[in-house]
């Protein structure tokens, strides 16, 4: 029993053995590796892929899957490469191929691994001539070089660079990012004036004589793009050359930004780089990579023992394989390795098989997201997206300064992710080559440059000389342009960030939109003329902003009103109605405030009056006596007329008794004063000055009626006359203001169609006779035309605002044509209104009504105090006056009234003068008083 309890428990050790036996042997996966192995990448690959592969499976070490990597060297040969990728993926059973190196080997490798579906995973292949668009089985884990190409023109953008060379190695790598880099470059308006293609292999006197070509153009921004091994060269014949000094831009792409050591760029130079952030892992994965690229490669330099964006996408391709790997199928794995249904050998391209595993390898790998040592690592579309860049400032020794980032999001900022409020961006600042703080111009005067070919229009008259005037000397046929339009160009081209070489070249008589034509189809680098803008024109060129408002207008003969036919009520002319009848409502008005006050007190406005023989009929009796009167309310209102109308001619002969009334007439006449004096000299301007008018008032007359049209030669306003439903036949060309005048003259035409500047010249030279008339229609205004997409456009639109801004083409203008206010120019009279005359009228207005205020508010005064008055001055019989006695309390007051006054005067005798009497006696020394009282009372009674 014993022996037989120990050999079952043997066996289930062994068992136990066995199955912990099975899963510790994970399935194999052969991924293929093609690099240069002695090439700085490919010894950056040798020392990373195996660091990335060694840490994943630390980190996952139940995987169910091992990467087994199969190394072949192309020794950067296309062919070799191409071959190695056959024996991985036919021999030597590779389901997935990391690399190949270079651009040119993965595009070749990339076609044969999508015929034969088999996944290739790029870290160095930058090139835009390779893509997971052309090769469905290719993917990028490295940053495609199209990508920087915003952040290049971001930076010429910002630092206000025009113009930009590139130099690039003349390959599939090279060549392939300039077409996005122009592009780029074009959107933030800047231009590449020429490019510098260097071949791989070029030597460094090759590489020199580019260099020295370049040197004689105008740019001195430059970008280069090229393999580590010709970025030295031309860093070396640039030193030499001195042009990596004072003034110099050296831009350099992220390809070279990660391998500084093996470039060894000199100081000032700025570099873009992918942005990595810095995290634990990083710092920690630096160390051990430097201790394990020493390692591995100890004759190299130690300057290159630095994770660039090279071994951080190498690193994180491998991961990702790895991670791909882990999720393959049972299936999958168990299929076998290498290719099937093949039909010819392994260098048989033609009959390459295809791969099992290659479309769920495919997916797996593109599926991949994971948190990688350069970031968040994720696929797009098959390619590696970069959040940023980082701008870096090379100083001496290869050392790298950070100045700032760039994001197609955020643009340039001193941050990463955050927006700067600085338009064009912000970076720190940068120590230019030759140690200059101070952002350099991006241009020199060159020495050996072409010009640009810029027509003029020639046989242009002599009467519009101020406008644009083209000589040429037939001794050294030298071209010369003069006039509004070659100044203000010139001028716009000194104030451009860069030189701009051209010349003047004479275009023969033609219309302008042929000389459109000339400029797109390269005839002409540029058109400088009188040239209006217009839609379609437009269409076909590029036009910069308008450095002269033209509108069109129309000059037409004068006539003299004054020989037209009599008028019965000319004499009314002077006033417009309106002021006619305020004028009249303010004489009444004044007429009536100076009653209002005078009619109380002055006879001459209705007070009472003494009655004469001589004013009998006029007055109405006032008393019963007959003896006073007043004036009748007809003859009242009649004073009241005549006395407002008077003023006008100051003829009131009314005297005024009081200063109220006496101030209402003075401001009064003040007004009628100055209305009198405008009134006599707008007559007599009417009467001695020719009163002048267009004979056609607008467009639309014209239009209505037969005359005949002039337009000047090569002019665009005959299309917009025919447009706007003119006939054709009634328009004519002429070429000289001096035809247009002997037109217009003689009847021949009866109006000219043109842009205002023509006719500033031609009335300063004929503006007797002729007039222009008010109504306009804008237009485009003049401005220079240059072909479509051309940068100057925008440039000289800057420098045009500039010297608008300046009044700078004001001065020129006026040296050309002359100050608008120095021509003598034809007018007619106007009638007078009451808009000129408001404030007059508002004074007068306001002096009457408080002096009509004042006066009613003294009458009140004086009526509140009339009841008390009358019964102490106006008694009416004796018993008001006995009653009046009563009052005081007195029966021995005596009492009598002044005939002269008409009062009664009371006298109380003291107390102790006071007798008693007795009552009878009282009653009798009363009686005689009233009664001679009452007989007073009815005498006055009866005077009155």
């Amino acid at each position: 029993m014993a022996g037989d309890a120990c050999f079952l428990f043997l066996l289930i050790g062994f068992a136990a053995c066995l199955f912990t036996a099975s899963r510790a042997q994970p399935t194999e996966v052969k991924v293929g590796l093609i690099i240069d192995a002695d090439s700085p990448v490919g010894k950056i690959a040798t020392a990373t892929i195996p660091m990335a592969l060694e840490d994943f499976y630390a980190a996952f070490p139940n995987s169910s899957a091992r990467v087994k990597i199969r190394q072949h060297d192309s020794r950067a040969d296309v062919v070799t490469a191409a071959s190695a990728a056959l024996q991985l993926m036919t021999t030597q059973g590779a389901r997935a191929i990391l690399g190949p190196q270079s651009s040119i080997e993965s595009a070749f490798v990339a076609d044969l691994a999508t015929q034969a579906e088999v996944p290739v995973v790029s870290f160095s292949a930058t090139s835009p001539s390779v893509s997971p668009a052309t090769a469905r089985f290719f993917s990028r884990a490295a940053q495609s070089d199209a990508a920087q190409a915003g952040a290049v023109a971001a930076l010429a953008a910002h630092f206000g660079w025009r113009r930009v060379v590139p130099v690039y190695q003349d390959d599939d790598y090279g060549a392939a990012f300039v077409p996005f880099l122009v592009d780029a470059l074009a959107s933030a308006g800047a231009e590449v004036p020429y490019r510098c293609a260097l071949r791989e292999d070029a030597t460094l006197d090759a590489v020199a004589a580019e260099l020295y070509r370049m040197e004689s153009e105008q740019t001195r921004v430059f970008v280069l793009h090229t393999r580590p091994e010709l970025a030295r060269r031309v860093f070396d014949a640039a030193t030499e050359g001195g042009m990596t000094g004072d003034g110099y831009v050296w831009v350099i792409t992220d390809g070279l930004t990660g391998l500084l050591g093996s470039v060894e760029p000199p100081q000032g130079v700025i570099g873009l780089a992918p942005y990595v952030p810095t995290t634990p892992r990083l710092r920690g994965v630096k160390k051990r990579w430097a201790q394990r690229y020493i390692r591995d490669h100890p004759d190299d330099d130690l300057s290159r023992a630095v994770l660039g964006c090279y071994a951080v996408w190498a690193y994180d391709a491998a991961w990702a394989v790895a991670s791909a790997a882990e999720r393959l199928s049972a299936t999958d794995m168990s299929s076998p390795p290498g290719l099937v249904n093949g039909t010819g050998g392994p260098t048989d391209i033609s009959g390459l098989g295809k791969s099992t595993s290659g479309e769920n390898f495919l997916r797996a790998i593109r599926d991949t997201k994971f948190d990688g040592l350069g970031g968040w690592f994720e696929l797009f579309d098959g390619e590696l997206v970069a959040p940023a860049y980082r701008v870096l400032n090379i100083m001496d020794g290869g050392k790298e300064r950070g100045v700032g980032f760039w994001s197609p999001r955020y643009g340039l900022t001193r941050h990463v992710g955050l927006a700067s409020n600085t338009p064009g961006g912000e970076l720190a600042p940068v120590i230019w080559p030759g140690e200059s703080t101070v952002r350099p111009s991006g241009w020199v005067q060159p020495t050996n440059a072409r010009k640009l070919r810029v027509a003029v229009p020639g046989n242009v008259s002599d009467s519009y000389r101020p406008i644009l005037h083209l000589s040429v000397d037939p001794m050294t046929n030298q071209t010369t342009a003069v006039g509004f339009v070659i100044e203000v160009f010139e001028a716009a081209v000194r104030l451009l960030p860069y030189a701009l070489p051209f010349e003047y070249v004479k275009a023969e008589s033609q219309p302008y939109d042929n000389l459109i034509l000339g400029v797109e189809n390269g005839t002409f680098d540029a058109a400088v003329a009188d040239m209006t803008i217009t839609a379609e024109r437009a269409a076909n060129v590029d036009f910069t902003l308008p450095y002269m408002s033209t509108d069109i207008a129309m000059v037409v003969p004068l006539r003299d009103q004054r020989s037209g036919s009599f008028r019965w009520f000319f004499f009314l002319e002077p006033l417009s109605s309106g002021l006619w009848l305020v004028s009249a409502a303010f004489c009444l008005f004044t007429g009536f405030v100076v009653w209002a006050i005078e009619h109380n007190d002055n006879g001459e406005f209705g007070a009472e009056v003494e009655l004469t023989p001589s004013n009998q009929g006029k007055l109405t009796p006032s008393n019963q006596a007959g003896t006073k009167g007043k004036l009748t309310p007809s003859n009242q209102a009649g004073t009241l007329v005549y006395f407002g109308f008077s003023t006008l001619v100051f003829a009131h002969r009314e005297k005024l008794t009081s200063n109220l009334s006496r101030l209402v007439v003075v401001v009064w006449v003040f007004v009628v004063l100055i209305l009198q004096s405008s009134y006599t000299a707008s007559l007599t301007s009417m009467l001695t000055v020719p009163q002048v008018e267009p004979t056609i008032a607008d467009y639309r007359a014209l239009l209505r009626g037969t005359d005949m049209v002039g337009i000047m030669n090569n002019s665009f306003t005959g299309e917009a006359l025919t447009q706007s439903g003119f006939p054709q036949a009634r328009i004519v060309r002429y070429a000289t203001a001096r035809s247009f005048q002997e037109a217009l003259l003689n009847g021949s035409i009866g109006a000219i169609v043109n842009e205002t500047p023509y006719f500033n010249i031609f009335l300063r030279t004929y503006s007797d006779n002729f007039t222009m008339t008010d109504q306009r229609n804008m237009t485009g205004g003049f401005g220079f035309a240059f072909p479509k997409g051309s940068p100057y456009v925008t440039d000289l639109s800057q420098a045009i605002l500039k010297l608008t801004e300046s009044n700078e083409i004001d001065r020129i203008e006026r040296k050309w044509f002359g100050d608008p206010e120095d021509g003598d120019s034809q007018f007619t009279s106007g009638r007078l209104s009451f808009k000129s005359f408001r404030s007059l009228f508002l004074i007068t207005g306001v002096t009457s009504l408080v002096c009509c205020v004042v006066h009613l508010i003294f009458n009140l005064d004086d009526s509140r105090q009339q009841p008390i008055q009358q019964i102490t001055s106006h008694p009416s019989s004796p018993a008001e006056v006995h009653c009046v006695i009563d009052m005081v309390g007195s029966p021995h007051s005596a009492s009598y009234m002044s005939e002269g006054s008409g009062s009664v005067e009371m006298a109380i005798p003291p107390t102790g003068e006071i007798e008693p009497v007795a009552s009878s006696q009282s009653e009798e020394a009363v009686a005689p008083a009233r009664h001679s009282d009452s007989s007073r009372g009815n005498d006055r009674e009866a005077s009155h």
